[in-house]
């Protein structure tokens, strides 16, 4: 009898130890989500997407999941950053405007805050409250604690990195000159420049002392895997976002990355560059086969028409930028590694993207300068072709580099033409490295919106969006669309043709509808102030113009559009305003 129930209760512990293991199970199934942001990166930048710059983490990335070659972001920072977040439109979460350069008739109305605003929910709040260690590094842009919250207020648990657009790479110098305190308001009404300001860092919402001769990807991804073995003992999935700075202005980049770049740089220039990312493009089915070349444009300037010195100064620019977008990559290894060596990497849904096109603000430009910058600049930082990439220098990539990184498409960062909102965009699903995902390795022209990632993102972790009400706040519904099911095979297609999404910048506007995309852009901003009808899948240099002959199309778009205008409330912008003489 003793040895029946001996038996028995052996049975009934092995039982509830399996019955706990197989719960433990089930809960750790839960996905640990890796959104990484790439800053300032343009369409063909990346090898995956035809480059010559070394990224084989990037494309290891694409060998594994999809790469999307019709994915649009907004065409500056903090507007794409606020719509990853929320899945929101810009002008519904206060970011209708950029904080650096703002129309003064927008000021103080609803939906130009410049800050991300409470009437949304951050998905990073969502993951807070699914029990997720919710993690930030790199830059946030998005609130500075006086305009707008920081990311320990929007669901982070851990936060490291900058609040704003930017800061030099190798120490805590700030990126732009701070022309609203009073001290340095003074010193520009005299004729004089202020000096080179501290930029804030911040660890866990608490000040940090930011070390000096450390690159930033470096500091970024040291912090994020840091975050992570804290926690490693939690059993509790997480939620990583990495907002690096690469490859943002000031151009600096480690020495040893940047010198083998400079001779390629050199040889290629301007003209020989695009031609050369068009041809890729092409080339890897990223570029419909039918794709024109992009005409020039009037804004660069010809490397012919250079001089001797100008051309090394130039070379080395560009092979600074490579080497930031190489630094990046490296740094994404890292993560990857980590994520191999804790075998976490099967559970982890992984999400790469940039938030717009290369930077074309050049301040020293006639078209795209503003004197004050430039003259900042130029007083504080030494711009020989000895000093390009290291801390006492500041370049910025500048129209003619900005327009060769495209390849065939036109216009760049500021700008809503396919150059400045295309840009790189990969899925990896968990499980994907280990080779069964069906889709592993495959390109899709599928026309996808940054406003969608939030929402694919949720759906992985098995997470509902309150959609109007979170925690006894109203909020606005989403509009992003999960990619998921698209991922899982079961639709070939993201969004159908009534399923539009539309946008506005500057006073510029576009609304895209299945392939086609209808777009005005300002005469204040190079363009007619007239609408245009595109058919961006098949044309993306944007060259062929439909309007003639699918006027109704095109009504319809627009009219949907100015109903959009109406009801986000859109402020219209004067012709002749210029953000880049507004930028601050």
């Amino acid at each position: 009898m003793k040895n029946s129930i001996t038996i028995l209760m052996a049975i009934m512990v092995l039982f509830t130890s399996c019955n706990t293991k197989t719960k433990s199970a089930v809960q750790k199934k839960k996905p640990n989500i890796l959104l990484i942001v790439g800053d300032d990166i343009g369409f063909g930048d990346l090898a995956s997407y035809g480059s010559e710059i070394n990224t084989p983490t990037m494309s290891k990335l694409s060998e594994h999941g999809v790469q999307f070659s019709n994915f649009h972001a907004s065409p500056v920072c903090s507007v794409t950053r606020g719509m990853l977040l929320t899945g929101n439109n810009s002008h519904e979460i206060g970011l209708g405007t950029f904080d650096y350069a703002v129309y003064p008739e927008s000021e103080g109305k609803p939906g130009y805050e410049g800050y991300l605003t409470r009437n949304t929910v951050a998905i990073s709040e969502l993951f807070r409250d699914e029990g997720y260690n919710v993690y930030k590094t790199g830059k946030w842009h998005l609130g500075d604690g006086d305009k707008g919250d920081r990311p320990m207020n929007w669901g982070f648990t851990k936060s490291f990195g900058i609040l704003s657009g930017g800061s030099n790479h190798w120490n805590d110098r700030e990126m732009t000159p701070d022309v609203s305190s009073p001290e340095n308001k003074k010193l520009i009404v005299e004729g004089k420049m202020p000096k080179v300001g501290p930029e804030p860092w911040f660890l866990n919402g608490a000040p940090y002392d930011r070390p000096n001769g450390i690159y930033s990807g470096e500091l970024y991804t040291e912090h994020l895997l840091n975050f992570m073995k804290e926690d490693a003992n939690t059993d509790k999935p997480w939620f990583a976002y990495v907002a690096f700075t690469t490859a943002h202005f000031p151009v600096q980049a480690p020495a040893e990355l940047i010198d083998k770049y400079y001779d390629y740089y050199y040889k290629m220039g301007y003209e020989g560059l695009k031609e050369e990312r068009y041809k890729a493009l092409k080339d890897r089915g990223l570029l419909s086969h039918s794709a024109n070349r992009a005409p020039s444009n009037n804004l660069t300037t010809r490397w012919s028409d250079l001089t001797e010195e100008e051309k090394k100064i130039q070379a080395k620019i560009m092979a600074t930028y490579a080497a930031m977008i190489e630094d990046q990559d490296q740094r994404i290894g890292q993560i990857i590694d980590h994520l191999k060596s804790t075998g976490e990497l099967d559970n982890t849904l992984i999400v790469y993207l940039t938030d717009n096109g290369p930077e074309g603000a050049d301040p020293k430009s006639p078209y795209v300068g503003n004197e004050m910058f430039a003259n900042w600049i130029s007083t504080n930082f030494d711009q020989s072709l000895e000093a390009v990439g290291t801390e006492n220098s500041f370049q910025m990539l500048g129209v003619s580099w900005a327009n060769a990184a495209t390849g065939g498409l036109q216009w760049w960062k500021w700008f809503i033409g396919e150059g400045g909102i295309r840009v790189p965009m990969m899925i990896v699903p968990p499980g994907a490295f280990n080779g069964e995902y069906s889709k592993a390795g495959s390109t899709s022209n599928a026309v996808v919106c940054v406003k969608d990632i939030p929402m694919t993102i949720l759906e992985y972790a098995g997470i509902k969006h309150p959609t109007t009400d979170y925690k006894g706040r109203e909020i606005t519904p989403p509009s992003g669309k999960s990619i998921k099911p698209f991922m899982d095979g079961t639709t070939d297609k993201v969004r159908t043709e009534e399923e539009w999404y539309a946008f506005e910048l500057f006073g510029n506007s576009y609304i895209m509808m299945g392939d086609y995309k209808a777009i005005k852009v300002r005469t204040g901003m190079f363009g007619d102030g007239e609408w245009h009808l595109y058919n961006v899948v098949k044309d993306p240099s944007e060259t062929i113009p439909l309007e003639n002959m699918q006027a109704e199309r095109l009504y319809q778009m627009v009219d949907i559009y100015y109903e959009y205008a109406k009801e986000k409330g859109i402020v219209e912008v004067d012709d002749s305003w210029s953000p880049f003489k507004a930028m601050k």
